[in-house]
């Protein structure tokens, strides 16, 4: 099977080199930092018009909200934009006793903007227009083994519906200048947290959008729908450095096609970001404060208490998360660039009725070789995200996420930062005219066995706590993944994307999935901006 996928790829980069419509080479002689343009690098955090650029940080462009990627068009003072996204998801999820694991299924999202930037104010109204269609009907079995893969997730969330469609605005808001070089945006909008300030050096920009943003608060542009956020966001910029106040509450949508209304969670973030620099390297610090209460004391929460202390819990979460970040790339002539990043949280408050004490850390090396055509970029880290190892006890200390689009750090997206360790390491090759080919490779294991395994990516809808979790039956060894990308961008506003995953079960699959610990992940997917 990693044969085959490695075969198709190679055809699909050989097709793409001699595909007519292929970009123009750069002839600035400096490469991608991954593949994003050095023009999506330098747009500012939640640019008014939008795109479609659903995997973004995985794929290696610009991890800006799906909003600030698209081609703009004028009619007079107005900006006009489009995109239309459309992906075709196979499924080969670990062997379920009963049930359909093995399926393919489809989704497109359309959307539509105009809008309008001045010196002083700026507005934009964005309409989507989305579709899921032949969801397996089987794809969700009872006990353990639960939904099968996404396709089970969006059958569920959709009512039991196999094919879906609906419309709803993606954005909506009123911006404008205040005293202190201050800016306020109300409504309807996209937020990643991390992404606030685009740093000037290119690879530095690259890191932090694609290994520091979203981590906590994401758009979940990868799935078919994707969030936004109601709410106000104040920034001010003070020399160099930022400030953003952020009290919003997040969309429904994600998974489901309903996008309208909200979910009763309210979100308050505050950063501040300075970028340190030299003249050999280039650097940034992020320190932030984030409060999360969830208002939904009726949903039933997910995490290792019994069902009995679960159902009995209505209470309601509320949570603090602190913490920091901080990106460095060292540039040599003779060597190339070589970067690091650290990346850590701490949180408290209280989980229902369990006080909530969790945290999580982030460590990640990377080196770019001078290697004319192939330009690599190697990098390996590590990532923990904390366990609980009571279940009947008063204390929390799963660490609590938020609301990430985990995709970026979770490719084949079957697991998160809760309760998991995650050593990894990453090649990437960018190729000329922009082709880029991404492979990374994971060893998972649970934080701790006493805990569950945890997949999703935060609440979506009212009645859906957003996480699902399976008991892990005593162990911690999850599984091994290795992936394949490859992002061949084309002219006209078109791009494809391709990407391949196998997982390998370890003992912890293995007392789920006993009939079978092997799983695999693929999509092809198309943007079209015009």
């Amino acid at each position: 099977m990693i044969y085959q996928a490695l075969r198709f790829l190679v055809v699909t980069v050989l097709a793409c080199a001699s595909f007519p419509l292929f970009r123009q080479q750069r002839t600035n002689g400096e490469p991608n930092a991954l593949s994003g343009s050095a023009e999506d690098s330098a747009r500012p955090e939640g640019d008014a018009i939008p795109g479609a650029g659903a995997d973004s940080p995985a794929e290696g462009k610009s991890a800006k909200p799906e909003s600030s990627s698209a081609p703009l068009h004028k009619i007079g003072s107005l900006t006009v934009s489009a995109s239309w996204r459309l992906r075709t998801e196979a499924w080969d999820w670990f062997q379920p006793t009963t049930g359909e694991n093995a399926y393919a299924f489809s989704h497109s999202l359309l959307r539509l903007g105009i809008g309008q930037k001045r010196e002083s104010v700026e507005w934009l109204l964005e309409g989507a227009q989305d579709a899921i269609l032949g969801l397996p009907t089987t794809a969700v079995v009872s006990g353990r083994q639960g939904q099968l893969g996404l396709g089970g997730t969006y059958f569920v969330a959709n009512g039991n519906g196999q094919n879906n469609a609906n419309g709803f605005v993606k954005q909506a808001y009123f911006g404008f200048k205040i005293p202190a070089q201050g800016h306020v945006r109300l409504g309807r909008f996209a937020f990643l947290d991390g992404a606030e300030v685009t740093p000037k050096d290119k690879t530095l920009a690259t890191l932090v959008n694609t290994r520091i943003t979203q981590r906590l608060i994401g758009d979940f542009g990868f799935s078919a729908v994707g969030r936004s956020f109601d709410g106000v966001r104040l920034g001010f910029d003070a020399g160099k450095s930022n400030i953003t106040l952020l009290g919003a509450r997040p969309t429904r949508g994600v998974y489901q096609i309903d996008a309208m209304g909200e979910v009763h969670v309210d979100l308050f973030y505050g950063a501040f970001t300075v970028p340190i620099n030299s003249h050999s390297s280039a650097g940034e610090l992020r320190i932030f404060a984030l409060g999360y209460v969830d208002e939904r004391g009726t949903v039933l929460k997910t995490d290792n208490r019994p069902l009995s202390l679960r159902a009995a819990d209505k209470n309601q979460i509320r949570i603090g998360t602190y913490g920091a970040d901080y990106v460095h790339v060292f540039h040599s002539n003779t060597h190339g660039p070589f970067d690091f990043l650290l990346w850590g949280a701490l949180q408290n408050g209280n989980w229902g009725t369990q006080t909530h004490g969790a945290g999580a850390f982030v460590g990640e090396f990377g080196w770019q070789p001078v290697v004319r055509v192939l330009n690599p970029w190697f990098s390996a880290g590590y990532s923990f995200g904390s366990g609980d190892s009571n279940p009947t006890g008063n204390h929390h200390g799963t660490f609590f996420q938020v609301l990430p689009t985990p995709r970026p750090y979770a490719r084949f997206p079957f697991y998160n930062m809760e309760n998991n360790e995650d050593f990894y390491g990453t090649a990437v090759f960018r190729f000329p005219r922009a082709l880029s080919v991404r492979s990374e490779l994971h060893a998972l294991r649970l934080a701790d066995a006493q805990d569950l395994w945890y997949a999703g990516g935060g609440a979506f809808q009212p009645h859906t706590f957003g996480y699902t979790g399976r008991a892990s039956g005593g162990n911690r060894s999850l599984a091994n993944v290795w992936d394949v990308s490859l992002d061949c961008p084309l002219r006209y506003g078109l791009s494809i994307t391709t990407y391949y995953a196998h997982a390998w079960g370890k003992s912890v699959m293995a007392s789920i999935y006993p009939t079978g610990t092997t799983a695999q992940f693929g999509y092809v997917e198309t943007n079209f901006r015009f």
